[in-house]
């Protein structure tokens, strides 16, 4: 048989290769319909039937695709690695064809730190300020803004775990065969981190992929017996095969959709180190558009993805988040900021393998504080000639209706002490009283109230703010047209956010001068602020940040490596007003390291440079306390990390390319 022939020719069946069916392409480079040679190695046949070579990387069950989706090819050998190191583990049962076998959720008498006995949470604090507290009575301003802000009350010293509503956690993982070897024992010991601090009314579910997805562990509370029988789950974790995104999340999302019981928070942790690469080329790869998104999110279920919810799964259906961690500098940041962008969830660049359990760290201190649910803003203009004319909320739903005389901005979840602000630009007219040096008129603004579940009393709570006025005097002094310095430093996050965003979409067109043109800009801006200038610690780490990301659009191969994960993640944060780990930074890590900080408020502390910052902005005190212990857990451990130390510690680590 000639090699051509060979080729394009199943030895199996005769058949043609070259189009139509799903192929195996052994390392040999002999190809074979996946059906016929999957069903040869079922009956113990590991050698290739032309040449006889002997087959480091076996084909095994793929999933089911859809019909008018070309199927993948399964990848060719590992260099280096040995036949039992690439193939994947055998389940040790079946997996259940339907999800609804989760854990039952504790009764009252069988979880001792139950909240039920317990009367509510302290109440949601709000905050409002215009950006000058004077408007001449002759003078119309548009836009005026007022800051409207909330924060969550604090955990109890006694009572952190009682205070916060139960989690159904879900980990999606990439055990690929780039993970193989350092980057899936670092893996490993992140996810081991994640199981040991989950309480026991928090229930978790593990799914694996590679070129298929399989549930690996159910979703089961993490009492003494789950916590064991999740971390055997974990250990038993191997990596070989291609990396299918799409398959992953859909099992992920499956373990969540089919609970038979429902705790109040559910989310993903999606993480993995590299591009789906199970679907055909020009729909994951984006070879011609790099900063496209995916085709392939449409193939997302509408739980995450809600663009493709029919017409009939009605408003009520639920949102999952997902959280994704992009790990070292192949994976898709695109595709990462893509998924957790529609989900509601925040995209992490996770630069060094080493960070892995801190980036971990700090996404759990966050969802193992939700205190308020379903959290929402209404604003009412309190004067009949006073206008709402827009929100800038970020990737938070607002609306504006009645013409101008109402506004809701829908939050929904809040971590403990999580503060969210946004500036309600108005217009203000001229105030038709007629004033004099002696009597000065008013202009009531806006009235704010805030209604959020309570995840203790499990009530409706309603929180009245203050009503925001203004003074309209006839004359108005110098001094009392300074802009308000917490209004100015919204404004320079807003700005940092815009500009990084339009330098982002600039890079992408190949025009990375422009793209630092934008930041410089910016960044100029900012630093002239008077936040800034007065010494604000946001408003300097803002400056700070925008410097880091001009540094990484230097070159198109920096860009490329790391720019572009490193913007994307900063845009991820900003949109939701929450940390993400961005390259070398870890939210809450530094301000641990310095004890005189680690008190503080996040926003309150200076910083000088984004990878040396000693805060990170958003950053939650529990989620600083969880990366406490993740750094504290890696310092008593770090003895021990020399080979030997975990079960797959002592092999060799080659990263073998798919």
């Amino acid at each position: 048989m000639s090699s051509s022939t060979e080729n394009s020719t199943c030895a199996i069946c005769l058949g043609n290769v070259t189009k139509g069916q799903a192929i195996f392409t052994a390392e040999c480079s002999h190809s074979f319909h996946f059906s016929c040679i999957g069903n040869s190695v079922s009956h113990g046949n590991y050698n290739c039937p032309i040449c006889r070579a002997k087959w480091n990387c076996l084909p095994f069950t793929m999933p089911n695709f859809d019909a008018n989706i070309p199927l993948p090819q399964i990848p060719t050998s590992f260099s280096n690695v040995s036949q039992q190191q690439v193939l994947p583990p055998p389940p040790s049962e079946r997996e259940s064809l339907v999800f609804s076998d989760d854990e039952p959720l504790p009764t009252i008498t069988d979880d001792p730190t139950s909240s039920a006995s317990l009367t509510g949470l302290q109440s949601v604090n709000i905050k409002s300020i215009p950006e000058r507290p004077v408007i001449a009575a002759s003078e119309s301003i548009s836009p005026f803004a007022v800051l409207v802000g909330v924060r969550a009350p604090p955990f109890s010293d006694n009572a952190r775990h009682l205070e916060r509503a139960p989690i159904d956690l879900v980990t999606v993982l990439d055990v690929s065969g780039s993970m193989y070897g350092s980057k899936l024992r670092l893996l490993k010991r992140a996810v081991l981190f994640v199981i040991d601090n989950l309480g026991p009314s928090d229930r978790l579910s593990i799914v694996s992929f590679s070129s298929a997805a399989q549930r690996i562990f159910p979703l089961r509370r993490m009492t003494g017996n789950g916590r064991e029988d999740a971390k055997r789950a974990v250990d038993s974790l191997q990596a070989c095969g291609l990396t299918n995104i799409v398959e992953g999340l859909k099992k992920g999302v499956r373990v969540l959709e089919e609970r038979h019981q429902w705790n109040p928070v559910a989310s993903i942790i999606f993480l993995s180190d590299g591009k789906d690469t199970c679907y055909h080329r020009s729909m994951f790869q984006n070879s011609s558009n790099p900063g496209q998104n995916p085709e392939y999110l449409h193939l997302l279920p509408g739980s995450i993805c809600p663009r493709n919810r029919g017409s009939q799964d009605g408003s009520q259906h639920q949102t999952f988040p997902v959280h994704t961690f992009g790990f070292g500098t192949d994976h898709d940041p695109v595709a990462m900021h893509a998924i957790s962008d529609e989900s509601g969830g925040t995209f992490s660049f996770i630069e060094s393998y080493e960070m892995v359990q801190d980036a971990f760290a700090s996404c759990i201190g966050g969802l193992l504080s939700v205190m308020v649910q379903e959290m929402q803003i209404t604003v009412r203009s309190a004067s009949n000639s006073v206008e709402i004319i827009s929100i800038p909320s970020g990737r938070y739903g607002s609306e504006i209706s009645d013409q101008g005389c109402q506004a809701v901005i829908n939050v929904g979840d809040l971590y403990a002490e999580e503060e969210k602000e946004f500036l309600v630009n108005l217009s203000v007219p001229v105030l038709r009283v007629a004033v004099d040096e002696e009597n000065e008129g008013k202009t009531s603004l806006l009235d704010i109230v805030c209604s959020y579940r309570d995840v203790v009393s499990k009530e409706i709570v309603r929180v009245e703010g203050d009503l925001v006025e203004i003074r309209r005097p006839k004359v108005v002094s110098p001094a009392e047209t300074t802009v308000n310095l917490e209004v100015d430093r919204q404004r320079n996050r807003l700005s940092a956010a815009e500009g990084i965003a339009e330098a982002q979409r600039i890079a992408e067109t190949g025009n990375l001068s422009d793209a630092r043109d934008v930041l410089t800009t910016r960044r100029t801006r900012i630093r002239a602020s008077m936040s800034a200038q007065a010494g604000d610690g946001l408003s300097n780490w803002l400056e700070s940040e925008l410097k880091e990301t001009e540094r990484r659009m230097g070159s198109r191969e920096l860009y490329n490596l790391a720019g572009r994960a490193y913007a994307l993640s900063g845009m991820s944060s900003h949109a939701y007003q929450r940390a993400t780990t961005r390259g070398s930074v870890v939210p809450g890590a530094e301000a641990q390291r310095n004890s005189s900080s680690a008190s503080a408020v996040p926003t309150n502390l200076a910083a000088s440079d984004a990878n040396n910052a000693s805060f990170s902005a958003y950053t939650t005190p529990n989620m600083a306390h969880m990366v406490n212990k993740s750094m504290q857990l890696n310092q008593s451990r770090a003895p021990a990390s020399a080979p030997g130390s975990h079960s797959d510690s002592n092999s060799p680590t080659p990263t073998p390319h798919e």
